[in-house]
């Protein structure tokens, strides 16, 4: 994760740790995301030979969750999980995608056919796509799609990677430093840096 785009995130001004502490939430989302993927008893199933199934696709993997109320809110949460807010990649292109659509009762078959048809889109065209269906009580109004997908071409991962490669390039150009020696003190500043 990024810690740039933690700017698109939070407030320019917000501490440093308020900053990490929505990089850890996303982060546990994704943990709990996968969790309930495997043990949550649901209207449609998904269970972990759906994880295994996806994830055997290979190559990198994508997790997101997206939440949505109001109108158009299977189409707004779909579009939250089709792309991750800490990196710069979407599922375009994923050879398999698995998905679980969480609801309340108000739950919709519109709704479920808009989501579903949205990533179905965006997915590659021939992928493997897994998905299942929860009625939760407490999702009164609301909607939350979990997504992982995986089996992206090069060129997707090549793209998402470029800035981890870039920062990478910064540090081996950055001259190493060596560990501090107070007898080096005694040395004028000038003379220590040329030091091999």
């Amino acid at each position: 994760i990024q810690n740039d785009r933690l700017l698109e995130l939070v407030d320019r001004n917000a501490p440093l740790q308020e900053a990490f502490l929505v990089a850890d939430d996303i982060l546990r989302q994704g943990v709990q995301g996968i969790s309930e993927l495997i043990t949550e008893t649901g209207d449609i199933n998904t269970d972990f030979n759906d994880v295994k199934a996806i994830m055997s696709d290979g190559g990198t993997a994508l997790m997101a969750i997206g939440r949505a109320s109001g109108e158009e809110r299977a189409l707004a949460a779909a579009q939250q999980a089709i792309t991750s807010p800490l990196l710069d990649i979407t599922i375009s292109g994923a050879k398999g995608v698995l998905f679980n659509i969480k609801g309340g009762h108000d739950l919709s078959l519109l709704e479920v056919n808009q989501a579903a048809e949205l990533i179905r889109q965006t997915a590659a065209p021939d992928a493997n796509i897994i998905w299942g269906m929860v009625i939760d009580e407490e999702f009164r109004e609301q909607i939350e799609i979990t997504l992982i997908a995986t089996g992206f071409g090069s060129s997707q991962v090549a793209e998402a990677t470029v800035e981890a490669r870039r920062v990478e390039e910064l540090d081996a150009e950055l001259p190493m430093q060596r560990p501090f020696d107070k007898t080096d003190l005694e040395i004028p500043t000038f003379l220590r840096r040329r030091k091999p």
